[in-house]
Formats: C-alpha cells, sequence, structure tokens
C-alpha cells in the first residue's frame, strides 16, 4: 500500500504545480481600462453623489431658451488618505481643456476651465440635436480632455422636464 502511494506522489506533484501554473495566471480584462481617469469631473446640477459608474442626468425645462452645460475638473490629492483627520482632498483643476460633444460626434464646443476648476458652455436645444423638446427628451453627452499624459472622457445625460 505504501509503495502504491509512493508512486503516485510525483505525478500528483506534477499535477498540482500545473495547476497552480493555471490558477496564478493574470488576464487582464480587455473591457475594462488599464488608467484611472486622473481627474474627477462633476457634472454641475446633477443630484449631489451621483454614482461615478452612471450617467448624471441634468434637467431644463423644455421652454428654456438657453442651457448651461457645466462641470467642475477635480485632482484628488491623497497625500493624507491615512490621516483620519485630514483625508482626501479636491483640488480643482484650472486651465484644463475639455471638448464637450454629443454622443454622435458632433462637436458642441471645447472649453478651458478657470481658476476653480469650471468649465461652462451655453447652448439651446436645438445645439443638442432637439428640434421640439418635450418632458422626457434626452440628449447624451460626453466631456473628453487630457491630464498629465492620460485621457479621460466622462458622461452625462440633459433631460427636457
Amino acid at each position: 500500500m505504501m509503495k502504491n502511494i509512493q508512486s503516485l506522489f510525483p505525478s500528483a506533484l506534477v499535477m498540482l504545480a500545473i495547476t497552480f501554473g493555471f490558477v496564478s495566471c493574470k488576464e487582464e480584462d480587455p473591457f475594462l481600462d488599464r488608467d484611472v481617469a486622473p481627474v474627477l469631473v462633476d457634472i454641475v446640477g446633477a443630484p449631489f453623489g451621483a454614482p461615478i459608474a452612471s450617467e448624471p442626468t441634468v434637467t431644463y425645462s423644455a421652454t428654456a431658451e438657453k442651457l448651461t452645460l457645466s462641470a467642475r475638473l477635480l485632482e484628488l490629492d491623497k497625500t493624507n488618505i491615512l490621516d483620519h483627520t485630514k483625508g482626501i482632498d479636491s483640488i480643482p483643476v484650472p486651465n484644463l481643456a475639455i471638448k464637450i460633444t454629443l454622443r454622435t460626434g458632433a462637436v458642441l464646443g471645447e472649453v478651458t476651465s478657470d481658476a476653480q476648476g469650471v468649465v461652462k458652455l451655453e447652448k439651446t436645444w436645438a445645439d443638442l440635436g432637439v428640434t421640439a423638446p418635450k418632458a422626457g427628451s434626452i440628449t447624451k453627452i460626453s466631456w473628453s480632455g487630457s491630464h498629465k499624459g492620460i485621457a479621460f472622457t466622462r458622461f452625462s445625460q440633459v433631460q427636457a422636464n
């Protein structure tokens, strides 16, 4: 009986090594970005605390003549992340060029953030591709830029009420 176990031992070690070899392989996820966005794009007018993973929606009256698309650009300073009395700080990102487009690719405009990290662009419903806005009309928007050599894009929506 002992001889049978001893003869199986080398085979078991080989199988174990192969199993660990397959389990320990790290495979990159092809559907996720490899870089973390260097800038937090906070859409002004969206409900507070809109999850980062969702598309924040800003509502405007269907009869509004001008819509102000606005966002705050913030860089997160994590220097004091381990000090609970200070924590993470949000620092405005000034002089950052942002391209605002419809998801169809139509460019709405290019703006540069001010000293407080705010970008603003005034448009009409027609500029957003909505000729006759009515309650529930939605337009999807992209905010794109590059900071510290890393490109980023934030999605949002504009909805008529």
